[in-house]
């Protein structure tokens, strides 16, 4: 958290988030990701690199999915989200 508000001090026009759910308790990856979507909704333009999938995709308007370097999915996050194909990799659907 102080992380991402030392971040937002400098008003960026792009925040860069790397994993911000890692190492959290189940409550405080909530928390930080109704930071994220507050931070959002104040229209700042979001680059997040999340590897839970599903609360990633609730966030995000678009997507992207890399294997090995390569991205292989793209799209609406709303789209991706009922996708068989990311339920299957990554939301274990």
């Amino acid at each position: 958290m102080v992380a991402v508000a030392r971040s937002l001090m400098s008003r960026p026009k792009l925040l860069l988030l790397d994993e911000p759910s890692m190492g959290l308790s189940p409550i405080m990856v909530e928390t930080i990701f109704e930071v994220i979507r507050d931070i959002a909704g104040k229209g700042m333009t979001i680059l997040l690199v999340e590897q839970n999938a599903r609360l990633a995709l609730s966030v995000a308007n678009r997507a992207y999915v890399m294997d090995s370097g390569l991205i292989t999915i793209e799209g609406d996050a709303a789209v991706l989200a009922s996708d068989p194909r990311i339920g299957e990799a990554y939301l274990g659907d």
